[in-house]
């Protein structure tokens, strides 16, 4: 559509003997404009109507998208929509993105510095919200390798930062890879430099630890220099606009399948924008250094202690071990996946990783161990002694063994108090300790003291023969007497 002064000038030229072709070439305008508006000045544009775009069947699905993330990027709306059907370019996807947040996207610059293959990896952390675990949040972290030649990447999902942790994402990006680069390239995390002043620069020992045997040399950014490793600083980037929009995941497990999928079948298979290669052609697995064999083993280690429930506590869980453990420290590893705890180099117990809180995981065979040590001191002679007493010390005996106290030793004890206070004085001391949940020896004589029962005034005959000391009987039953005496009067 053209102005007023426009048609002003078109009959200007005109009333001065102008053709029609003059005019238009004069004003450069289609000759067909300038003969409309010279029969009619005040006519209005025709209104197109709008051809159907192969979007318009998914545009409250891409408006629903960009609610749910104002940020997200066209490629990942390719993906989804691609899933119900769309066949169209990503041309239009990114028209209609632009349309919907009503702005444009500007780029900003970066300085670009290149490397040779298998020179040089960059690596960093993100921060992507956290995971639920029944009640439990537990924050997720994204540690991101980039090898800088290629740009092939590398995502390891963690619960933790920690040394071990970051350990075991370099280990996985190397493996991924297949081998190692001869520098890598960190920002100033405490795992990978302790300390820092001007330009002299104290790493990790650990860190250094771990690097040496793979002969990598660390190389940290200056501070608040981020374009010193731009290439990792657009990973966690593409990280968060491309993999994380739109997902939903089960646990950490899970968060690292879906990575790896996208790594295989997005990231590393794209056309990048600055090589205009694909990461995972360009990739030149000779020029890196060959993979240690064996792997060093990088897994959290911990030494705990065996408790009374014949079980270990690490991440605010506990993990069962064989009862004859219980008292002895151990060695645990842990990863991802599971926690192995071994006593003197030999595994011991296996478990699958828990990423709740103040839960219990219990293998079967550990159980049934406990049972049958309980089965076997079950045929001890001096319980059976004590269990003569009633059922009050049978329930006592079961609680002892809940509780994880020496139950041979406290048994033994107990009859030593039923031999000086008596029988059915042990009775209400056991009863007494029973409602105030006491469950030892000392409690018992401490109830039987402050009572004040009066002892038995003879005591067991003392023999030289200690062994002899130690026989005990088991307390009779006079009703069975009772018993047979009825008999005998009914025969008579």
């Amino acid at each position: 559509m053209i102005d007023k002064r426009a048609i002003f000038e078109i009959h200007r030229l005109r009333n001065a003997g102008l053709s029609g072709r003059e005019i238009a070439g004069q004003l450069l305008m289609d000759r067909g404009t300038v003969a409309k508006y010279l029969e009619n000045p005040s006519a209005s544009p025709v209104k197109r109507t709008k051809k159907p775009s192969k979007l318009d069947l998914y545009l409250d699905l891409v408006s629903d998208m960009v609610k749910q993330y104002p940020a997200i990027k066209a490629p990942v709306v390719m993906q989804r929509i691609k899933e119900k059907g769309f066949d169209g370019e990503i041309s239009i996807v990114r028209a209609l993105l632009r349309q919907l947040r009503g702005q444009s996207c500007h780029r900003e610059p970066f300085i670009r510095v290149e490397s040779e293959a298998g020179e040089q990896m960059q690596v960093d952390w993100g921060h992507f919200q956290s995971l639920k675990y029944g009640n439990v949040s537990r924050k997720l972290y994204a540690l991101a390798v980039v090898e800088s030649h290629s740009r092939m990447l590398y995502v390891f999902f963690s619960h933790s930062q920690k040394q071990e942790y970051f350990h075991m994402g370099l280990l996985g990006a190397f493996q991924y890879f297949g081998g190692s680069p001869r520098e890598i390239v960190v920002d100033n995390m405490m795992t990978a430099v302790t300390e820092r002043l001007g330009s002299i620069i104290r790493f990790n020992e650990s860190f250094l630890d771990f690097l040496r045997p793979f002969k990598i040399t660390p190389r940290a950014c200056n501070v608040r220099a981020p374009h010193e490793k731009g290439k990792v600083e657009n990973a966690i980037k593409y990280i968060r606009q491309n993999f994380w929009p739109l997902r939903t995941f089960t646990d950490i497990t899970d968060v690292q399948h879906q990575v790896n999928d996208w790594l295989d079948t997005v990231a590393n298979v794209r056309v990048h924008q600055t090589t205009g290669e694909r990461p995972v052609d360009r990739l030149r697995r000779d020029a890196l250094q060959p993979l240690l064999q064996p792997p060093p083993d990088v897994r959290e280690i911990f030494s705990p202690l065996v408790h009374k429930d014949f079980g270990i506590r690490f991440d605010a869980n506990i993990y069962t071990v064989p009862p004859w453990t219980i008292g002895k420290n151990v060695t645990a590893k842990a990863d991802h996946k599971t926690v192995q705890v071994f006593y003197r180099d030999k595994l011991v117990a296996e478990h699958s990783r828990l990423w709740g809180k103040k839960q219990r995981k219990e293998l079967p065979e550990h159980r049934e161990q406990v049972r049958k040590l309980r089965k076997k001191l079950y045929q001890d002679r001096q319980i059976a002694v004590f269990l003569s007493i009633g059922q009050i010390a049978a329930d006592y005996l079961e609680k002892l063994a809940d509780a994880r106290e020496p139950v041979k030793k406290n048994v033994a004890r107990l009859l030593d108090l039923k031999d000086e206070y008596g029988e059915n004085s042990l009775i209400y001391a056991l009863g007494k300790a029973m409602d105030r949940k006491l469950y030892r020896a000392d409690y018992v004589r401490n109830i039987l003291y402050q009572e004040m029962t009066p002892t038995t005034t003879h005591l067991p005959v003392k023999l030289k023969n200690q062994s002899l000391n130690q026989i005990r009987l088991e307390c009779p039953s006079l009703a069975e007497y009772d018993a047979i005496a009825l008999q005998r009067r009914k025969r008579k």
